[in-house]
């Protein structure tokens, strides 16, 4: 066979290759870069939401709630409480009655904030956040600048800026807004109304002043993000939030005091319906005394005008003069009316064994009247306020005072 000859080229030897060493400078930065990052990852103070149950006292029956700042190199944490106020500032009752009270925000110890809750018997849970170093950092020094002196005040609203709301607000900012369009566009039915009035139930005089002395603009259905001005909401609404990666905010909980007293208020619906039956019962009695024996009606009918007509005024004023919003265009105004003060004079008649000024009989239409009046927006289903339980109580007296003062007028 004939020999071939196999044809390779010369390939040139490559000269080798050999890594040259990073600069020194560069080695450095790099160096201080990562021990930054590792430095941050590791100082990342832990946040929580302490959340306290309601206590027996008036002022504690909405509950309260602060952030948890906890040094992860100590182990210390530093509890942001933003319901501090001073009553023994200058005008603070004045301030508390026109509504332009000025609450703080304090730092202090976890334990000497505990300490407040464990002798009054009040349960107090952490809910310890998921977010990331650079979040928890910035709330971490966002709280501590708030704390100072000089930053620590600010205006109190017992619905729409109080030491919930500012708890929610921190860690909706952290989250870059991320927690309020969580919660902004659900809500559960509750109310201003609703929500005050349950959690003041245990204090009767606190429900009936909380129902009697709000608006119709606390009825309005409440979105989560709103109905965080009671701190166990928000704590329930967190439990149920994502953080900024998708995963649950809450990444644990820890029970810091047992609850020993009442629990919270449950929900539960309040029906019309027995306060009708006591109005047209009551007003029955009403008649059938007036008629029979005039000054037993007016000697009870006397302090029921004088209540009533004070109540009124009140309502007037937290409306018309003061910065109490919820309490704006109280149609209450036409139940609990100051017109019941022009009756007085004619029950003092009846108890002098005289007939009442024929004005005073015309004041107790009017009277029984504007009560009507008050029923039209449940009639007519426009914009009514949740009173349903004091025009179905209060209208039937009303009209059956204007009947016994149109009868007793007419007698000879």
């Amino acid at each position: 066979m004939p020999s071939t000859s196999v044809f390779r080229p010369t390939i040139p030897d490559q000269p080798s290759r050999q890594r040259m060493p990073a600069p020194a400078w560069l080695r450095a930065w790099l160096a201080c870069v990562l021990l930054l990052m590792a430095s941050v990852a590791v100082a990342a103070p832990r946040i929580g939401v302490m959340t306290m149950q309601p206590g027996e006292v008036f002022f504690e029956r909405f509950g309260h709630d602060a952030i948890i700042v906890q040094d992860p190199q100590s182990g210390q944490a530093t509890s942001y409480n933003f319901g501090a106020f001073d009553p023994s500032e200058d005008d603070f009752i004045g301030n508390f009655v026109n509504g332009v009270m000025q609450y703080y925000l304090v730092a202090l110890p976890l334990e000497q904030d505990l300490a407040t809750y464990r002798d009054e018997g009040r349960g107090v849970k952490i809910q310890w956040l998921d977010l990331t170093p650079q979040q928890a950092q910035a709330l971490a020094d966002s709280l501590a600048e708030q704390a100072r002196p000089e930053n620590a005040r600010y205006r109190y609203d017992y619905f729409t800026s109080n030491c919930s709301t500012k708890v929610r607000d921190a860690i909706d900012r952290a989250l870059g807004g991320g927690l309020k369009s969580q919660l902004s566009g659900r809500s559960r039915g509750n109310t201003l109304r609703s929500e005050a009035v349950r959690l003041a139930s245990p204090a009767t005089w606190m429900w009936l002043g909380f129902d009697i002395g709000l608006g119709p603009s606390t009825d309005v259905p409440l979105s989560r993000w709103d109905e965080a001005y009671v701190p166990m909401r928000l704590a329930d609404s967190l439990g149920e939030s994502r953080n900024s990666a998708g995963q649950p905010l809450v990444s644990s909980e820890q029970v810091m005091l047992p609850h020993r007293i009442a629990p919270e208020p449950a929900e539960q619906s309040r029906s019309y319906k027995p306060w009708l039956l006591a109005g047209v019962l009551l007003a029955i009695a009403l008649a059938v005394l007036g008629l029979r024996a005039p000054r037993l009606f007016a000697a009870l009918m006397l302090p029921i005008w004088l209540l009533l007509g004070v109540l009124g005024l009140v309502l007037a004023f937290l409306w018309g003069f003061t910065e109490h919003w919820a309490a704006y265009r109280n149609q209450n105004l036409l139940l609990f009316n100051p017109l019941c003060l022009l009756l007085l004079p004619g029950a003092i008649a009846l108890l002098r064994r005289r007939k009442p000024a024929r004005w005073t009989v015309w004041t107790s239409y009017l009277v029984a009247a504007c009560a009507l009046v008050a029923w039209l927006p449940h009639w007519l289903a426009v914009s009514p306020q949740s009173n349903q339980i004091w025009v179905a109580l209060l209208l039937p007296i009303q009209l059956a005072v204007a009947y016994v003062f149109k009868r007793i007028q007419a007698r000879n």
